[in-house]
């Protein structure tokens, strides 16, 4: 096959990723971050759904897991399903890419420590998702909320934790904050004071991102909001999914390092968790 051919093919690979991305998106936005290298601010991608209310609505930040926020090119079905949902209680959703603007597919695959993309940016990511949402005429920036995955939920902690000068300094905090299967040794050792209320949605046998050190995070803050903490006998990281247990070898984190890690859907906790985190944003929100 001639180079023209084979740039012809890619180039039309690349356009029908891009349509498929944004026939369920109804905008791609780019937006900045706080995080600012050099002091050139990096420029997010964000997939911006709106619900149709009308007047300003509340809205969500979707913070991806280590993965990403796509599967083969296109949004994850958990994205689309949660956007979904969230846009059917009458709030917009944002879902914050917070790999591609800086060269980055996953970092499923790499060890923690060795990250070029840490809690320090996706921190200064979601706040900078917030102040993008707060100055919109269509959003009501005292009902803005954080929502992440596993790496994901572990930035909405970084976010949402009072501990940190730039969470402190943010003129934008959210009313509520939800995590599921969080990764929280690192705001256990550092001390966690919310900004927010905060929900934890855990796996009791999650052998990828265990569930005691949130639980102790939990009980450690004394003082209101308290964290709310809901644990789902038998599931593993990723139980909100529609997919098969299997153990992902290929992740040098976890439990037992180099025994690889489990991953997959559990109905019961996919469903209950669902109804947990709804139930919790509809009191926030109202």
């Amino acid at each position: 096959m001639s180079m023209l051919r084979i740039a012809a093919s890619l180039a039309g690979a690349l356009c029908g990723v891009a349509l498929a991305v944004a026939a369920h998106a109804q905008e791609r936005v780019e937006l900045p971050s706080l995080d600012a290298p050099r002091g050139v601010p990096v420029s997010l991608l964000g997939h911006w759904f709106v619900s149709h209310d009308g007047g300003p609505r509340p809205a969500v930040v979707l913070l991806h897991g280590c993965g990403g926020p796509y599967e083969r090119g296109v949004l994850s079905a958990r994205m689309r399903e949660y956007t979904t949902m969230l846009n059917g209680e009458g709030w917009h959703a944002l879902v914050l890419d917070s790999l591609t603007p800086r060269g980055e597919k996953e970092l499923c695959t790499q060890k923690i420590g060795t990250r070029g993309l840490t809690q320090a940016n996706r921190r200064l990511d979601a706040l900078g998702a917030l102040q993008w949402l707060a100055a919109r005429p269509d959003v009501d920036a005292k009902r803005l909320v954080l929502l992440g995955w596993s790496n994901g939920g572990s930035t909405v902690l970084a976010a949402s934790n009072g501990t940190h000068a730039a969470v402190r300094k943010s003129a934008i905090v959210p009313r509520a904050a939800v995590a599921f299967y969080p990764g929280c040794e690192a705001d256990l050792k550092r001390g966690y004071t919310p900004t927010a209320p905060l929900l934890m949605l855990l796996g009791a046998a999650d052998d990828w991102t265990p569930p005691q050190p949130c639980v102790e995070l939990a009980e450690r803050v004394k003082d209101e909001p308290k964290p709310k903490v809901e644990i789902y006998a038998g599931a593993f990281h990723g139980f909100d999914s529609l997919a098969p247990l299997r153990v992902r070898t290929d992740v040098p984190n976890g439990v037992k390092k180099g025994a690889g890690v489990t991953v997959g859907g559990q109905p019961q906790a996919r469903r209950a968790s669902r109804e947990a985190m709804l139930a919790f944003l509809r009191e926030q929100l109202r």
